[in-house]
């Protein structure tokens, strides 16, 4: 599977991405993830392509995506047009009011800012939105996903392991 993640700094894009690509490599698949940022990080656009197959990956350029995920309106103003007919779309419903203009995708609209609200931390909107994600497409066990944010938030972060697995939780209930 090929797909666009895109948002603002800040928003955990690049590590939803690096969850995805960390996951599919304990499964054994082949992986790629590109990441792609503005100058002022913080605040500024950012995205990363990831893939995540049974075959080598020869480009991990992604131009046609299986899935795009979009945290801000400008992010789907730019990225719609990427998804592939018949790919999946999901939108940020917290943050976005606009309406996907595709009619050959399936759309999911999850409000992932009231979600990671509701589990007491503003910043696991990431989480919510890849717990939508795999729920909605299969596309990795939940396990290697949980095994993915252990990695992330070891050492001085392990604290945030928990609300970042209740936010996958919560996220897989939203689809």
């Amino acid at each position: 599977m090929e797909m666009i993640i895109a948002g603002f700094g800040g928003q955990g894009v690049l590590l939803m991405g690096q969850i995805i690509a960390y996951a599919g490599m304990l499964e054994g698949k082949n992986v790629s993830w590109l990441p792609s940022y503005g100058p002022e990080m913080r605040g500024g656009t950012t995205n990363c392509c990831v893939i995540v197959s049974e075959e080598p990956v020869a480009s991990p350029v992604v131009t046609e995506a299986d899935a795009v995920i979009v945290f801000n309106r400008p992010s789907l103003d730019k990225f719609e047009k990427y998804l592939k007919p018949g790919g999946k779309l999901f939108i940020n419903s917290s943050l976005i009011d606009k309406k996907a203009e595709r009619s050959d995708a399936a759309v999911f609209y999850v409000p992932a800012n009231d979600a990671a609200m509701d589990v007491g931390n503003p910043k696991v909107v990431n989480t919510v939105m890849l717990g939508a994600f795999i729920k909605a497409t299969g596309l990795l066990s939940e396990k290697s996903i949980f095994e993915g944010i252990e990695k992330s938030f070891g050492g001085k972060k392990s604290g945030l392991v928990e609300v970042n697995e209740k936010a996958f939780n919560e996220g897989a209930k939203l689809v």
